[in-house]
């Protein structure tokens, strides 16, 4: 009842007129929501609460005559299946369905759930604010998922976990060629659009993939690499309403509604994103994976999914243009970095070389060649937030980072930096990423994975994800300071300074690259400096 009260006095004290936030509510909600509010604006929002209606165009005509020219956010909070409504109608939140052109060719259903219509306040078809849905089917739900928000935001660990990202990949079965096609396209993807000071992992369901550590072992290692904590757990591959694929050698999915209880994400809590089909559909009868993964206890902070038939080439742009809204733009408001995503999927004029890469490879592929621009739209629609689209992502502090652009290996490497925090500093010289040592070549595998025992399997795999060659800690201070590293005799090619600075309320990340030679007495240009 306090609570309740609170958001009373919340809306009372301030005029109603220029919302920045405006909240679809049901009234069984409001008490368990009241923190929420209290959090935010103390954060400056000014919050609307509307109560929500079994017809969502009832809910979006309120919302647009609530918003004005502050509106920024929108957050549903309930359930939009159908059967909440049998079960319990003053939890649903309607969602509206869009008629399907391209993704039915692909067997999708006529219809997608999509959340984005109530985005779009001026009907041209593109999402004009962020939006999210906090899909909770009982206020004590509602009060674990909101628990969860604010301790990551208020989360103080600054950690390396903040700067892992976790890739999982089932196989595509569209055919030997299409599907090198795609893996090739995802590895470019991840090496060119990922901040090179970033760390990467890779678990691959592929029997032959030196990133597959063994497929009797790939669940357990998937599960792993999402509680282990990381910025990002993305998987990539095919879905189900209720899980994600099975790998070919066993019955067994990925990861199921069933291993929920399993999450226990430790240190910080990932960001998921299931970049496959079905797995957020959350008008489905049955709670779908994604609201399961929001509502575990030990689950992922949000989850964009896709609510019905997702295809490769809509999934690899919105992919794209969501790693340039949160590394190349910086956005730190998860809602935003998706909206600016969404809509720069969207855009018309001339493609980007990397949009234009992505048609040409488009065009083999799709069964509708001549509908990349719907197949576009689609995605718009097909990826919904479950989760708190005003969440706060931490963006690290630039690090600016300098060392020769040539060294013989054998050698020690002089690394110059400037930290603009105090902390503890992680000085890493590292392979250049998606390059292989020779032990991540275990001996061939047949397609079941039973030629390579598990132990050299597991060999290669670690090997193949551990880009590091040699590492120092040391503690900074803000400024300039010194560190060396020996390169090891074997080194090769072109690899990368990482600096990572874990600071008390802040961390720093940056790079630059560094080419390792056999001869010793070559002549060494200038130093290589990045801030990446």
């Amino acid at each position: 009842m306090a609570q309740a009260i609170v958001i009373t006095v919340l809306l009372a004290a301030r005029p109603a007129t220029h919302p920045d936030t405006l909240v679809v509510c049901p009234e069984r909600f409001r008490e368990a929501f009241a923190p929420w509010v209290e959090h935010r604006r103390s954060q400056g929002r000014h919050i609307v609460l509307l109560r929500s209606r079994s017809d969502p165009r009832h809910i979006r005509t309120a919302i647009r005559d609530r918003a004005g020219s502050h509106l920024r956010f929108i957050v549903l909070v309930g359930d939009a299946a159908p059967d909440a409504a049998a079960s319990a109608p003053d939890a649903l939140v309607p969602t509206f369905h869009v008629r399907a052109r391209v993704n039915i060719h692909w067997g999708s259903e006529s219809h997608i759930a999509s959340d984005d219509v109530y985005a779009d306040l001026d009907s041209d078809g593109v999402p004009d604010v962020a939006i999210g849905r906090l899909s909770c089917d009982s206020p004590e739900e509602l009060r674990q998922v909101i628990g969860r928000i604010l301790r990551y935001e208020k989360n103080q660990d600054f950690g390396t976990w903040r700067r892992r990202i976790n890739f999982v990949a089932g196989v595509g079965d569209f055919g030997a060629m299409a599907d090198r096609t795609l893996e090739l396209a995802t590895k470019a993807v991840i090496r060119q659009h990922i901040p090179p000071g970033y760390s990467v992992s890779m678990t691959y369901a592929s029997p032959s993939s030196p990133y597959c550590p063994h497929p009797l072992n790939l669940r357990r290692t998937a599960l792993e690499r999402l509680n282990e904590g990381c910025l990002f757990w993305a998987y990539i591959g095919h879905g189900h309403v209720l899980s994600l694929d099975r790998p070919a050698v066993h019955d067994d999915p990925l990861l199921t509604h069933s291993d929920m209880p399993l999450l226990n994400c430790r240190r910080g809590q990932p960001i998921a994103a299931l970049w496959c089909c079905y797995a957020g559909a959350f008008d489905a009868n049955q709670d779908c994976l994604a609201e399961q993964m929001l509502r575990a206890p030990g689950g992922p902070v949000a989850v964009l999914a896709g609510s019905r038939v997702t295809m490769p080439y809509g999934m690899a742009v919105l992919g794209t243009e969501l790693l340039h809204a949160v590394f190349r733009d910086r956005h730190d408001c998860l809602g935003m970095a998706i909206l600016s995503a969404k809509q720069q999927l969207l855009r018309a004029e001339q493609p980007t070389a990397q949009r234009a890469a992505l048609d040409q490879i488009a065009a083999s592929l799709s069964p509708r060649p001549a509908q990349l621009a719907e197949e576009r739209h689609e995605h718009m629609h097909l990826f919904n937030l479950l989760g708190d689209p005003l969440l706060r992502i931490k963006v690290p502090q630039p690090l600016r980072v300098t060392v020769p652009r040539l060294v013989a290996a054998g050698q020690r490497l002089t690394i110059h930096a400037d930290s603009p925090i105090r902390g503890r500093a992680v000085v890493e010289l590292a392979r250049r990423r998606g390059s292989l040592p020779q032990e991540a070549h275990p001996s061939p595998r047949n397609v079941a994975g039973q030629s390579a025992s598990r132990e050299s399997s597991l060999r290669a795999y670690q090997a193949a994800n551990e880009t590091r060659l040699a590492a120092a800690e040391m503690d900074v201070g803000v400024g300039r300071f010194h560190a060396a590293l020996p390169v090891p005799r074997e080194a090769r090619g072109t690899c990368r300074i990482r600096i990572f600075v874990e600071g008390t309320d802040n961390f720093a990340v940056g790079s630059a690259p560094v080419r390792i030679v056999s001869d010793r007495t070559a002549r060494l240009p200038g130093p290589s400096t990045d801030t990446r």
